[in-house]
């Protein structure tokens, strides 16, 4: 696999001080302290589950319940052997609480694990990405390379390497960082140099240890899916456990909702991790041009502000808003257009005038007739498309029959939202930060709309004004499929988080 600092010995064996690296090893999911090394295995926290060590997890062994059936999936409780003198055991006492798991993913696995179906745990795994911590500093400086960075796990007596499913990451924190691949991805990657074993989500319910042999890896593979089959979009997805479901900050979350579902994001983790660091610092630059810290809080702080929106946009619907007052009812498509022009030409005859001020008179700017006569154009095709996106939006259940779109500021908060989180992943912005403007971008989109359903239509013209060009593509058609899972599941926040 990768190469660099605190990769361990060949063999297995205790790590080249691994173990006395902060943030590395397994994360202490429910508590507990991590094992130290050999002669140190450290205190098992209240969610661990201990395997049984020794040679009896290699290809072919094991048989029954626990134990799967083939080579792979040999792990399980060792066999109960039963002692005829041995007094009676304690009656049962009351049955512990179920498991919440924080994710689906999570819980799949629990089950999986406890019908000892170790098929069905690789096809949870196969479906999904996996995590693996990792020096910033290296990432940084090696854009091409992964880490190995193994412990020592006292469960099978040598150098292990710790892989976790999205739910179970702990909050993000300056460094370490994860970076996240496919099971294909580490099946073939693994070589005879890396640790004989792996496990996932060590210290939860739902851990397990794997052999690493190429014949078992060999069976990893039968259960990876293809990359664009790995966590598909257009799909609710939520934290049971370590995401907010009620309150400000989920309801400034939900206002990123739209983005979230396209992208089949965990909606309510505040603690982004996405795709890993290295990804969601790729994806800021690739879609934002963001490469800094400083970049990225320009561009949440306009976001949060609705500064990105487009103000002739909004300029448009401003006019039709305001006829709409005026009037009391709907505007005829010839009468905003007309309205539109008159305006344009009054503000163009405005700045014409000069001004006077303490310094004296300021002669006005002098428009050419060809750049009026194209604003007026311009915007008159502008209110075409809008008219003809709304048609459409109430054909299909976007809006009311009566119901018209005010301002497309939405379309900012709902980015904001999402920015405010991808910013943390990159590691431009503090945990506190992040909390801090989804917030203020929740406050900001309450305080100019009065329902998810107006929110999200105002959200969705914009991203057609934006990327569509009335083609009624795939840019549409995905927001409308979003919109949709978020108006009618019952899961979704926009089901059980109020607007006001």
């Amino acid at each position: 696999m990768g190469m660099g600092n605190g990769q361990g010995t060949p063999g297995g064996g205790a790590p080249d001080g691994n173990s006395d690296v902060p943030g590395f090893g397994p994360p202490l999911y429910g508590g507990g302290t991590p094992p130290g090394g050999p002669g140190n295995p450290g205190t098992p926290g209240p969610y661990s589950y201990q395997p049984p060590p020794g040679p009896a997890y290699g290809p072919g062994h094991g048989s029954g319940p626990g134990h799967g059936s083939g080579p792979g999936y040999a792990y399980g409780p060792a066999p109960t052997v039963h002692d005829p003198f041995a007094a009676a055991p304690p009656p049962p006492g009351p049955a512990a609480p179920a498991w919440q798991a924080p994710s689906r993913i999570e819980r799949l696995l629990y089950e999986a694990k406890t019908r000892g179906d170790w098929p069905a745990y690789f096809e949870v795994l196969g479906r999904n990405w996996l995590y693996t911590a990792q020096h910033r500093s290296f990432l940084d400086s090696h854009p091409a390379e992964v880490q190995i960075l193994p412990f020592f796990a006292p469960q099978v007596g040598g150098a292990c390497v710790a892989l976790y499913t999205e739910g179970v990451l702990p909050a993000p924190v300056e460094d370490p960082v994860f970076h996240s691949a496919s099971l294909a991805w580490f099946a073939g990657s693994w070589d005879h140099t890396d640790p004989a074993w792996m496990v996932i989500n060590p210290g939860t319910p739902c851990e397990a240890f794997f052999p690493t042999s190429p014949a078992h890896r060999a069976q990893w593979q039968r259960h990876a899916a293809p990359s664009d089959a790995i966590r598909p979009g257009r799909r609710l997805r939520a934290l049971h456990v370590g995401g907010p479901l009620r309150g400000s900050v989920a309801h400034g979350l939900a206002c990123g909702a739209l983005l979230s579902v396209n992208n089949g994001e965990l909606w309510n983790a505040i603690g982004y991790h996405g795709r890993g660091y290295r990804r969601e610092r790729e994806r800021l630059r690739e879609w934002w041009d963001i490469n800094s810290r400083d970049e990225w809080r320009d561009t949440l702080e306009r976001l949060i502000r609705a500064d990105m929106v487009s103000p002739v946009w909004e300029f448009a619907l401003r006019i039709r808003q305001n006829l709409a007052r005026d009037y009391g009812g709907a505007v005829e498509l010839d009468h905003w257009r007309s309205v539109a022009e008159r305006v344009i030409r009054a503000n163009v005859a405005r700045a014409a005038e000069p001004t006077i001020t303490a310094d004296g008179v300021t002669p006005g700017a002098e428009a050419d007739e060809s750049e009026v006569a194209a604003q007026v154009s311009g915007v008159g095709r502008l209110i075409g498309r809008i008219a003809r996106y709304e048609a459409r939006f109430r054909a299909d259940g976007l809006l009311g029959d009566t119901q018209y779109t005010r301002t497309l500021e939405a379309w900012d908060y709902g980015r904001a939202s999402g920015m405010a989180r991808w910013g943390l992943g990159a590691r431009f912005g503090t945990l506190a930060e992040t909390e801090d403007a989804i917030l203020r971008a929740g406050g900001a989109a309450r305080a100019n709309y009065r329902s998810w359903e107006e929110f999200s239509a105002a959200y969705v013209l914009g991203r057609c004004l934006h990327f569509d060009d009335e083609e009624f593509g795939d840019w549409y058609e995905g927001a409308l499929a979003c919109h949709r899972i978020l108006t009618t599941d019952e899961a979704s926040p926009w089901r059980n988080i109020p607007w006001k």
